[in-house]
C-alpha cells in the first residue's frame, strides 16, 4: 500500500493494524526460486534424511545411524540428493560396507546428485537386483567378480536406473503427504523463500500428483506461491501428453498462490542431455528435432510458454533451430519461453535466444559439480560455466534458482553465495571475479528478475507500491555481512501476502500457525529438521567441548571451524584429547 518514511506509512494505520517493529533490521523482497521441484519434493520430504549442508561424513553417518534406529520395517532410510561429496571434509562418500555396518537390516538408499546411488544389502534385497538383472540402457548396476550387484548404481549417463530404484520404495498416504508438503514449505519459508516456479519432474503425473498441492491451495494453507510447469511423462508419447493437457487445462489457471505456467522442463525425452559431468556429453538422437517440433507447435498454437532442460550448447543450438522454424509459422512474440541450466551456452546462442524473445534460467548445479566439471573439461572451461555475467551483459532475460531437491540443495543462500563468490560448496574457486555478480544483482536474480519467467512482472519481486507483500528479514544483513557468511543466512521473519508464515528469534511469537508435527512419528524431520540444522548444532557443541577441554581454549591455531566440523559425532569426550592432538594441538601440557 505504501513504502516510505514512518510518517508516510503510519498515517495509514487503524486501531487494529498489526505493527511489527524490526528495530532497524534489513528487509528484503521474498526470494523466488526459478527452478524448484517443490510439488514432488513435498510429497516425500518427511521420509527423507537431508544431508544438505552437513560438513563432515562423520556427522552424516551419525545422522544415518540414528535414523536407522528410529525407522520401522518395511520403511527405508532415504538420503535423496541435495549434497555433494565435496562438501565433506573427508571428500568422499560412505562405502557400501559402511552402510551395511550402520544398517544391516533396514534398507538404505543414498542418491548422490544424478550420477550414482548407493544401496545397502537390505535395499538390494528389497528392490530385487540380482546377478540376472540386466543393466538398463545408459545405466550400470556395478557388480563384483562373481557378477552379483554390489549396491552401486551408475548413470552412464542416463539416470533412469536411479529414478526407477527410488520409485520402488514405500510412499506416504495422502494425509501424510499433505503434512509433508506443509513441512517442506515451512522449511523453505525458514530460508526466506516466498515463491517458486515448479519444474515438474520424473514420475510426477498430472493431475494425479498435483492433488496434494491443490488440496492445500483449496484449504488456504499455501505459504509459498507456486507457478507450475507440466513435465511430459512417457517417452515416445510426449505429443499425446501435451495434446491431452492443452484440452484439459488452461495456461495461467489458478491464482497468485497456485497457477499454471506452461510446459516443461521436459518437453521430449530425445532432447534430454543429462548433466552428469563425470560422464562425457551425451549425443542426442537424430529424431530429436522432429519430436521437439511436434510438441513446440502444440504449445505455440495454444499460447503456452515452455521451459526446456538443456545443459550443453550443442543441445541449445539444435533446439533453437526448431524454435526458429516454428517462429516463422507461429510467431513466438509474447511467449515467455526459456532454457533451463544452459551451463555451456555460447555467445551465438545467447544472441539467438534474445532475438526470439526467450530467456535463460540458471541454477547453481556447478556449486555441487564444479570439481567434476574441472576434472573433465579443465579449470579454464569452468570459469564461465554458466556465463551468468555475460548473459546479463547481453540483456538476455536471466534469473536464478536451485534445481532442488536432488541435484542441489534448496537453500537459496548457498546459490546466492555461489553467484557472489564463484566458489563451490567444497570451496573450489571455479569462477573468477569478472564472472561473479555483486550482491544486489544476485538478489535481483532471486526476486525481481524471476517474475518474467512466470509472466508476473510488476506483480511481485520488489518492495514497491502495488506489488504482493512478500517480505523477509534475514538473520544477517545480506548486503553487509562477510561473503563467507552468506551461505549460513536464514530468515528470522517471513511474510507472504502480508501474513507471517515463519518467525524466529525476536519474531518467534508472531509465528502462530505452524504445521502439526511431522508425520509419521519416525520422520527424520522431527529429529534433524532441515538444511544442516542438526549437524550445525553438533558442531557448535563440539567446539564448546573442545575449547573447554583444551588448555589453550580457542587461541590454538587448530581450533578452527573446519577442524571442529571434522569431529565425529560418535567420538567420546574422553577421546577429545587424542583428537585435538592428532590435529597438531601442542597445548595439552598447559
Amino acid at each position: 500500500m505504501a513504502v516510505g518514511s514512518d510518517q508516510d506509512v503510519m498515517t495509514l494505520a487503524v486501531p487494529d493494524t498489526q505493527v511489527i517493529d524490526l528495530n532497524g533490521r534489513r528487509v528484503l523482497p521474498g526470494l523466488i526460486d526459478n527452478h524448484l521441484h517443490l510439488i514432488r519434493g513435498g510429497l516425500n520430504f518427511n521420509m527423507e534424511l537431508r544431508w544438505d549442508g552437513v560438513r563432515s561424513l562423520a556427522d552424516a553417518m551419525a545422522m544415518l545411524k540414528r535414523q536407522v534406529a528410529a525407522t520401522p520395517p518395511p520403511q527405508w532410510v532415504r538420503v535423496v540428493g541435495g549434497f555433494s561429496e565435496t562438501q565433506f571434509v573427508e571428500r568422499r562418500l560412505p562405502t557400501i560396507d559402511e552402510l551395511n555396518a550402520v544398517a544391516p537390516d533396514t534398507p538404505v538408499f543414498l542418491l548422490h546428485l544424478y550420477d550414482r546411488a548407493l544401496l545397502n544389502a537390505a535395499a538390494l534385497r528389497v528392490v530385487g537386483y540380482t546377478k540376472e538383472t540386466p543393466d538398463p540402457p545408459g545405466s550400470e548396476i556395478v557388480r563384483d567378480a562373481r557378477g552379483n550387484p554390489t549396491g552401486l548404481l551408475l548413470a552412464s549417463p542416463n539416470a533412469a536406473i536411479l529414478y526407477a530404484t527410488l520409485a520402488k520404495g514405500p510412499k506416504l498416504p495422502f494425509d501424510y503427504q499433505i503434512n509433508s508438503t506443509r513441512h517442506f514449505m515451512r522449511e523453505l519459508n525458514r530460508l526466506g523463500i516466498t515463491g517458486a516456479i515448479d519444474a515438474g519432474g520424473g514420475s510426477q503425473n498430472y493431475p494425479e500428483d498435483y492433488a496434494v498441492i491443490q488440496e492445500l491451495a483449496d484449504r488456504d494453507q499455501m505459504t509459498i506461491r507456486i507457478a507450475y510447469n507440466l513435465f511430459t511423462q512417457k517417452p515416445d508419447h510426449e505429443k499425446e501428453d501435451f495434446l491431452n493437457w492443452v484440452r484439459s487445462s488452461r495456461y495461467k489457471q489458478g491464482d497468485d498462490y497456485l497457477r499454471h505456467n506452461g510446459g516443461g522442463e521436459m518437453l521430449v525425452y530425445s532432447a534430454l542431455d543429462f548433466e552428469d559431468f563425470r560422464q562425457p556429453r551425451p549425443d542426442l538422437s537424430t529424431q530429436m528435432e522432429g519430436d521437439l517440433e511436434a510438441v513446440v507447435r502444440i504449445l505455440a498454437e495454444n499460447r503456452w510458454p515452455w521451459r526446456m532442460h538443456a545443459t550443453y550448447d550443442e543441445t541449445i543450438r539444435r533446439a533453437l533451430d526448431v524454435f526458429e522454424r516454428v517462429n516463422r509459422d507461429i510467431p513466438l512474440t509474447g511467449l515467455n519461453w526459456f532454457f533451463d541450466h544452459a551451463e555451456t551456452i555460447s555467445d551465438e546462442s545467447m544472441d539467438r535466444v534474445a532475438a526470439l524473445g526467450g530467456g535463460v534460467a540458471i541454477q547453481h548445479r556447478m556449486a555441487y559439480q564444479g570439481e567434476f566439471f574441472v576434472e573433465r573439461y579443465g579449470a579454464r572451461a569452468a570459469e564461465a560455466t554458466p556465463p551468468v555475467a555475460r548473459l546479463i551483459e547481453k540483456g538476455v532475460k536471466t534469473s536464478a534458482g536451485t534445481d532442488a531437491t536432488r541435484v542441489a540443495s534448496y537453500n537459496p543462500w548457498v546459490a546466492l553465495a555461489w553467484l557472489v563468490t564463484g566458489r563451490t560448496v567444497g570451496g573450489l574457486q571455479i569462477h573468477p571475479r569478472r564472472n561473479c555478480l555483486d550482491r544486489e544483482t544476485a538478489l535481483r536474480m532471486w526476486s525481481e528478475y524471476v517474475t518474467w519467467f512466470s509472466d508476473e512482472e510488476g506483480k511481485k519481486g520488489r518492495i514497491a507500491v502495488g506489488q504482493l507483500a512478500d517480505l523477509i528479514v534475514p538473520s544477517q544483513d545480506y548486503l553487509e555481512c562477510a561473503e563467507s557468511a552468506i551461505a549460513d543466512i536464514t530468515s528470522d521473519l517471513t511474510i507472504v501476502g502480508g501474513r507471517v508464515v515463519y518467525g524466529a528469534g525476536a519474531f518467534a511469537a508472531l509465528d502462530r500457525n505452524p504445521p502439526p508435527p511431522a508425520m509419521p512419528d519416525w520422520s527424520p524431520v522431527r529429529t534433524f529438521g532441515g538444511y544442516s540444522a542438526w549437524a550445525d548444532t553438533q558442531t557448535a557443541r563440539v567446539s564448546r567441548v573442545a575449547a573447554t577441554s583444551c588448555g589453550c581454549a580457542s587461541s590454538c591455531t587448530v581450533h578452527s571451524h573446519d577442524h571442529a566440523r571434522a569431529w565425529s559425532a560418535s567420538l567420546p569426550v574422553a577421546d577429545l584429547k587424542a583428537f585435538w592432538g592428532a590435529l597438531g594441538c601442542a597445548c595439552w601440557a598447559v
